[in-house]
């Protein structure tokens, strides 16, 4: 036996020396059994942990460090977080100094005074313990660790200041001023628009120091609200080299080979329909009419998609670089593509009068506007022409339209029907335009009305994506579902107490459905102050969202609903053009996390338009500095506790009137009713009012227009 003990324990060794490093679940687990804090080293060899291993091991435990769920104390031992009551989350910096933390579990932020934000950014993540309420009630937390930063490069202006430089943030939710040693300025100047490298963040006691990284040039030059916006909020703008060269790569146009085992629909009279401004077309449409009984015997419908997934295949330098894009970016006057242009504006654009490759939703319609069957196949098609809304438009509204948009036009009355029968919300927003000057300065800003031809479109592309959801669903394959939940019980009940003072009513039970959202809009769509009060149902529902989890689209009325109409400029319709193929192949298509790609792609959709935003508010700024001074007609339409949101009738902006600009008065906020009250005067100011105000400032660096009742 003496002599078999050796080799024993040397295959224990070998045994224990192959077992494969622990994961973040076993590390907690070790942890929550451990009575007292432990070292890493204890912590490595209470599991045994091989020295080969160590670097995994080490790996796992910096990943629960930067999710919060483990922390160091000031001895250097590990602890779980939730045992000491530590709430891990993301930092909102705001203006003012303060900023909250959002819990990455539910529920409510916690209130991070001035002083605790000293030593964090905006987006930083931070682990926190609640100390008490502030002076509303809110939860008040102090800082225990900051767990990750995520700022690195920050864009803003340089200012000089006694000989010291400093760069004051773009992004007003950062209160730090930067300041930047002499030799790290390189030759940029105050004044001019930079970013800068961040060596040193914050601290409780210490301002945060930068490097000057690049120099944009300066404040009021064409087109550098945009290069701003880009840095700001981090959108990914140059293609990585091997996304470019494989781009270059592909042909310019169809190969013969590509051709092959596709259905031929060359001889389809396709058309795309757009805007004027707009240069990749993802989808082109063709209708026809059924013989039948009667005078109609319903449509046949093709929605042809450009084919991205034919050359943007899984996990290339392509995919990737659209993975992180997420969407395209569309500015005034500038794109910033998901995919390098020779794809987003060339071979996968479907231009017309050459040759593409589409993936196609083909459909039979009632004459009800049912989707009685459809299909899904690869093809290649050949678009006969390039219009527009307004064009089509204009021929169908004149009577000399062409057959196929007049079967196209008699088929969307079919469709919208059903909409209607089935309930979907119509929501009719104002989208307005900016005209331009030589410049590249605002002229003037224009309403875009959404006309039938709009619709048509809209229709088409809606039957294509519910479809597409159909297909996926009924296969249980995983996929992102453009889901858009019920809207919480809380609003409805604040929407159903502003409708009640205005002798107005939502049908339905305490979760109204869609169709009582659609009957309450056709009844207030003739009314004077219809655009504000469809501006409140807007606000009382949930954001849509792309998830895994299909629990419908409450808007559409859709049981389940995907985005499949746009992969030139979404990523999650190519993702859906991939899971399709991989069906008709009789195979699953699947992704490592379905979750974390939805909320990538909500992140990178709210990003794109926050940006968005950004620019257009500081070019309505920029022109309405000719303007300071004048008077104005508006209507009210936000009220805040602060005061009132004002939108200019033919300008199309708006900006805030102070409470304190509002009279000599005590006025109080009533959230329910959207109204500031006057105690002394009775004097109100309800959402919807008409109001004249006049334009006293406008401040560029925060977007922000400022008015005075007139």
């Amino acid at each position: 036996m003496s002599k078999n003990k050796p080799r024993k324990t040397a295959l224990r060794r070998r045994l224990r020396a192959e077992r494969s490093p622990p994961g973040g679940p076993e590390i907690l687990r070790a942890l929550n059994a451990a009575r007292a804090p432990l070292t890493a080293d204890e912590l490595a060899a209470k599991l045994q942990i091989a020295r080969h291993a160590r670097r995994e091991f080490e790996r796992a435990l910096t990943s629960l460090e930067r999710a919060g769920e483990v922390m160091q104390n000031r001895a250097g031992s590990l602890l779980v977080a939730k045992r000491i009551a530590l709430i891990a989350g993301r930092v909102e910096g705001h203006p003012d100094g303060h900023g909250f933390l959002v819990p990455d579990e539910t529920g409510a932020s916690i209130y991070l005074p001035a002083a605790e934000m000293r030593q964090l950014m905006h987006g930083d993540r931070a682990a926190v313990r609640v100390t008490g309420s502030d002076s509303r009630g809110r939860a008040l937390g102090e800082v225990v660790e900051v767990l990750e930063r995520a700022n690195r490069r920050i864009v803003g202006r340089l200012h000089s200041e006694h000989g010291v430089l400093f760069l004051v943030p773009e992004d007003r939710r950062i209160a730090h001023d930067i300041l930047v040693p002499p030799a790290e300025a390189g030759k940029a100047k105050p004044g001019q628009v930079v970013t800068v490298d961040l060596v040193a963040q914050p601290g409780r006691h210490a301002q945060p120091i930068g490097r000057v990284a690049e120099v944009l040039g300066h404040h009021a030059d064409p087109g550098m609200e945009i290069e701003i916006a880009v840095r700001k909020f981090d959108l990914p703008h140059e293609f990585s080299r091997k996304a470019a060269s494989a781009a270059q790569a592909l042909p310019d146009s169809v190969q013969a080979k590509d051709v092959e085992g596709r259905k031929d629909l060359r001889a389809l009279e396709l058309v795309t329909i757009d805007g004027e401004t707009a240069k990749d077309f993802d989808d082109a449409v063709f209708a026809r009419r059924e013989p039948g009984e009667g005078k109609r015997g319903g449509w046949r419908l093709w929605v042809a998609i450009a084919d991205v997934s034919h050359y943007v295949r899984h996990g290339d330098a392509l995919d990737r670089g659209a993975r992180e894009r997420g969407t395209s970016v569309y500015f005034p006057r500038r794109v910033i593509p998901m995919l390098p242009e020779k794809l987003s504006n060339g071979l996968c654009s479907l231009n017309p009068n050459v040759e593409r490759l589409a993936m196609v939703c083909e459909m039979a319609i009632t004459p009800q506007g049912e989707v009685s069957r459809y299909e899904f196949y690869d093809a290649v098609i050949r678009s006969r022409a390039r219009l527009t809304y307004t064009e089509v438009w204009s021929r169908l509204s004149g009577g000399k339209a062409p057959e196929n948009l007049a079967v196209l036009y008699e088929l969307f009355h079919a469709l919208f029907a059903e909409r209607t029968r089935r309930g979907a919300i119509d929501f009719d927003t104002l989208e307005t335009r900016m005209v331009f000057d030589a410049r590249g300065k605002i002229e003037r800003i224009v309403p875009e009305k959404r006309n039938d031809a709009h619709r048509i479109i809209e229709e088409c592309m809606l039957a294509a994506n519910v479809c597409a959801g159909n297909f996926l669903a009924s296969r249980k394959q995983p996929v992102l579902y453009r889901v858009h939940d019920v809207p919480a019980a809380d609003r409805v009940a604040a929407l159903r107490e502003f409708l009640a003072e205005l002798g107005l009513q939502l049908p339905g039970g305490e979760i109204p459905r869609p169709k009582d959202y659609a009957q309450l809009l056709e009844r207030i769509r003739k009314r004077p102050d219809f655009g504000l009060l469809q501006t409140i149902l807007l606000r009382s529902l949930k954001q849509a969202v792309y998830s895994p989890s299909n629990v419908g689209h409450f808007g559409l009325a859709f049981d389940a609903y995907v985005h499949f109409t746009s992969p030139i400029r979404r990523y999650p319709d190519l993702l859906v053009h991939r899971a399709i193929k991989a069906q008709l192949a009789g195979r699953q298509y699947a992704e490592e996390d379905w979750e974390e790609l939805g909320r990538h792609c909500s992140e990178t959709e709210r990003r794109a338009d926050d940006a968005s935003r950004d620019v257009e508010n500081w070019l309505k700024c920029y022109y309405m500095r000719d303007h300071v001074g004048g008077t104005f007609s508006g209507s009210i339409t936000g009220v805040v506790p602060f005061g009132l949101f004002v939108t200019l009738d033919d300008y199309f902006v708006d900006g805030l009137v102070h409470i304190s600009e509002l009279g000599r008065d005590y006025f109080q906020f009533d959230a329910a009713r959207h109204m500031l009250l006057g105690e002394r005067t009775a004097k109100r100011f309800r959402l919807a009012d008409r109001m004249t105000v006049k334009l006293v400032r406008v401040d560029l660096e925060t977007r922000k227009l400022d008015f005075v009742p007139a």
